[in-house]
């Protein structure tokens, strides 16, 4: 792994800094772990040996940008196009990377759609506009492949299964993230002059889903994802949002250790509580997300990464493993407190094409 500015830092890691969170020090070294379990062709994986899923190597490759690591970022990303499905979709989980060895011969919408947020990201940190023009094409067969699912009430099924049977069933985590995925899609779209009218009224459509039907997406509210990713993928904003937050925080933040994965489970996981502090930052709640980045430093070992979770009853890491995608989301909501500029723009939501909203109610 290149160093890149001579003081056994990333390029980049100026902005990983957060006082109380990470030292330059210790930025690097989780940098270093998520690029230790890099591939020689640009997979990642959860860790080495376990299976790599499109959604989590997407953010790790993320984290790799924010760190500067855009090489090796680029690389993730190749790896996405090069093993892309003839109709647009990705499996759902491949072993250690493997594009031979797929573990789940389904796919998830969300998973798919995710690339689009990841190449949006990329181009903001790089002005890479041979690698925006040489992704296009996949993220748009992602796209169709994605919006082939939307059902008529605007979400969006959540998996295709291994014998080609789609599921109507949506999550709401799931069409939350699809959300941001779309409106990535659309500025990288209109940054390129193709404008794509179905998405744009897709994307409407998924929105109000979230925002309004609670109805038609299967039930998960003991599952703190899905009381934080409407604000975290920038579909809800203003009080509304800041409410939001408020209604879920006794049920689902343990303090001084974490975010709830599941309630009632005595079990705080690192993803969760560092995806809840980048949903903290994008509605102006900055304390409260160092807070919980702080809180959670109980689960960092000593190479650099961290622990997926710790339950508090009986004081045990568990499962035993450290990931990429931990590493990664604690990352970026460092990367957003420090203003990196492609990691704001992406989870800030401010600037990306809303969509046209329906005429339903």
């Amino acid at each position: 792994m290149t160093r890149t500015d001579g003081g056994g830092r990333g390029g980049r890691t100026e902005r990983l800094v957060l006082p109380g969170v990470l030292t330059a020090e210790q930025a690097w070294a989780t940098v270093t772990g998520i690029a230790g379990a890099q591939r020689p062709d640009g997979a990642i994986p959860w860790f080495s040996g376990h299976h790599l899923d499109p959604w989590d190597h997407t953010e790790a490759a993320m984290a790799l940008d924010a760190a500067g690591e855009h090489e090796r970022a680029r690389a993730a990303y190749t790896w996405l196009a090069r093993h892309q499905n003839p109709d647009g979709s990705w499996y759902a989980a491949y072993h250690d990377g493997d594009p031979e060895r797929p573990t789940d011969h389904g796919s998830e919408t969300n998973f798919c759609a995710y690339l689009a947020v990841g190449v949006w990201h990329h181009f903001l940190a790089t002005g890479d506009e041979v690698f925006l023009d040489r992704m296009w094409p996949h993220v748009a067969a992602a796209m169709e492949f994605v919006l082939g699912h939307q059902q008529p009430g605007g979400q969006i099924g959540w998996r295709r299964e291994p014998g080609g049977q789609a599921t109507a069933d949506a999550l709401l985590t799931g069409s939350a993230s699809i959300h941001q995925a779309l409106r990535c899609a659309l500025a990288i779209a209109e940054h390129r002059g193709s404008p794509q009218p179905d998405w744009e009224l897709a994307t409407g459509a998924l929105g109000h889903a979230v925002l309004r039907h609670p109805e038609r997406f299967l039930d998960k509210r003991h599952y703190s994802m899905d009381w934080y990713y409407p604000v975290l993928t920038g579909t809800l904003r203003g009080p509304a949002a800041l409410d939001r937050i408020e209604e879920g925080w006794a049920r689902f933040v343990v303090p001084g250790l974490g975010v709830r994965c599941v309630v009632p489970n005595p079990w705080v996981t690192g993803g969760e509580s560092a995806e809840l502090a980048l949903a903290l930052w994008a509605v102006g709640e900055s304390d409260r997300a160092v807070r919980i980045l702080a809180d959670i430093q109980h689960l960092r070992a000593e190479d650099g990464m961290y622990w997926t979770g710790y339950v508090f009853e009986d004081r045990a890491f568990w499962p035993a493993e450290r990931t990429t995608w931990t590493a990664a989301a604690l990352l970026l909501a460092v990367a957003a407190l420090g203003g990196d500029e492609a990691t704001t723009e992406v989870f800030g939501a401010e600037r990306l094409p809303d969509g046209l909203d329906p005429d339903c109610c």
